[in-house]
């Protein structure tokens, strides 16, 4: 009987052991590897190409993201256009690239806890400093260049229907029409038009100190991945708790408050 209750015993432990290894194949099996990060690299000092390399500040909180995962972060360039769609599509599991959180977009994909409250800017020329002012009203019949698909494209449809809409792909592209008097301004994020002031403060470039909205950034997912928002939320607490995103963004945007 003791050698028939041993035999049982082990045979349990043995079983047991197995469950384990399955269940630990299982669940390794369902967790992937990587950490799909959808990029349109065109945003500096948010998310740009560099040196043959995807930087800026979206690119340095993918890599904290994916350490904190135990996942590989790898960059999926995109157009901005397109970057939705691939999430939705499961082409990518996370959007990290200066995105505005919109209703248009909520309908589509989850968002994150927002990490940075922006607002839309004009990239002028200097000497036009006075021009514009405090009366948005003067903006109606300008030609004004933008980025298509994004919040600034969107200010622009339904606060100044009567400006010329120009798009460009980059703000580099919008900045060099700019000095060369294709458009009389261009209107993007604050983070972007701050970091083409400062490239091209010495080609006539500024920023009119104007703010035009009032914008929070986040991070999208599918709204199906309870689980990765879940995860990413509980990092940017600590980020945040801890003053590593602050350092972050400052690294990056030094007018940042």
């Amino acid at each position: 009987m003791k050698r028939k209750l041993k035999n049982a015993f082990v045979a349990s432990l043995t079983l047991l052991a197995i469950l384990k290894s399955l269940t630990m194949a299982v669940m390794a099996a369902e967790t992937p590897s990587e950490l799909r990060v959808g990029v349109a690299p065109i945003s500096p000092p948010m998310i740009f190409r560099e040196g043959g390399k995807v930087v800026g500040l979206e690119a340095d909180f993918a890599q904290a993201l994916g350490v904190n995962l135990g996942r590989q972060v790898k960059f999926v360039e995109l157009r901005w256009e397109d970057i939705i769609d691939a999430l939705v599509n499961d082409k990518i599991d996370i959007i990290m690239s200066s995105m505005s959180v919109t209703r248009a977009r909520q309908a589509r994909i989850a968002f994150s806890n927002p990490y940075m409250r922006i607002g839309q800017m004009m990239l002028i020329r200097t000497e036009e400093q006075g021009r514009y002012g405090l009366l948005l009203d003067s903006l109606g019949d300008k030609s004004i260049g933008v980025r298509k698909g994004t919040t600034g494209d969107v200010l622009v449809q339904h606060e100044f229907s009567r400006a010329k809409r120009k798009y460009y792909r980059s703000g580099d592209d919008a900045a060099a029409a700019l000095r060369k008097g294709r458009i009389d301004l261009f209107i993007d994020d604050s983070s972007m038009i701050w970091y083409l002031a400062g490239s091209y403060e010495a080609k006539g470039l500024t920023a009119s100190p104007m703010v035009l909205s009032d914008e929070v950034l986040a991070w999208g997912m599918r709204m199906s991945d309870a689980s990765l928002q879940q995860s990413v939320n509980a990092f940017l607490k600590r980020t945040q708790d801890s003053g590593e995103a602050t350092r972050l963004v400052r690294q990056w945007i030094p007018k940042f408050h």
